[in-house]
């Protein structure tokens, strides 16, 4: 059964993020919160645990998973990012958007798309979250908790746990989170353009989605 850690949603205890930091390291998948709702993560490099992550989530390779950074220097390690895209990035994070960028080499093959080499990023705006990241020493490997033939992700963590609990090793419970994935922005092209509609205001972009 998945066990369950109650972390303090605005300081969170070091022992127990740790904890959690290390269990990601030795394999686990885990539910976490983030400044918009609850998600799955994993370790960056673990095979095995990714495709858990598809599994729960019913995903094939051609569904963007989001690597969770801690700042605009990680992002730049795993994403080539020019100097309109960083001040675009630096103006939105941290906060609730994903952000699509061309891959670098930094980033396993079989987490970018497979025709355009890309991959989502984003910098959550959640103590809790980034305390994982900063305990961890590396982005997470992501993906919103949302169930299949669900219309919102799940929110409550007794809820993910009773649902979850041969599935996922570890729940952190910071409380309730919201239930409004990332606005998705994709930043290869010259100009920004909306993906998903979500918690981030895409006006930030000069995006204008009033229809």
């Amino acid at each position: 059964m998945a066990q369950l850690f109650a972390i303090h949603p605005v300081n969170p205890q070091p022992r127990l993020v740790e904890r959690a930091a290390a269990m990601i390291r030795d394999g686990a998948v885990i539910a976490y919160p983030t400044d918009s709702c609850y998600a799955l993560g994993c370790q960056l490099g673990d095979k095995d645990a990714i495709e858990r992550i598809r599994t729960i989530r019913q995903f094939d390779d051609r569904h963007h998973l989001t690597l969770v950074c801690r700042d605009l220097s990680e992002i730049s390690l795993y994403a080539r990012v020019d100097n309109q895209q960083y001040r675009l990035l630096k103006s939105a994070t941290p906060g609730s958007f994903t952000f699509i960028l061309p891959a670098t080499r930094e980033v396993p093959r079989r987490l970018q798309h497979p025709k355009r080499s890309t991959i989502g990023l984003r910098i959550p705006d959640h103590p809790v979250a980034l305390a994982l990241l900063e305990s961890l020493g590396e982005p997470l490997i992501s993906a919103t908790l949302m169930l299949p033939d669900e219309p919102f992700p799940l929110n409550d963590p007794e809820a993910i746990r009773d649902r979850l609990e041969k599935q996922v090793d570890l729940v952190i419970d910071a409380g309730p989170c919201g239930i409004e994935p990332t606005t998705v922005v994709d930043l290869t092209g010259p100009v920004p353009v909306l993906v998903r509609r979500g918690r981030g205001d895409p006006a930030l972009f000069g995006i204008d989605d009033s229809d």
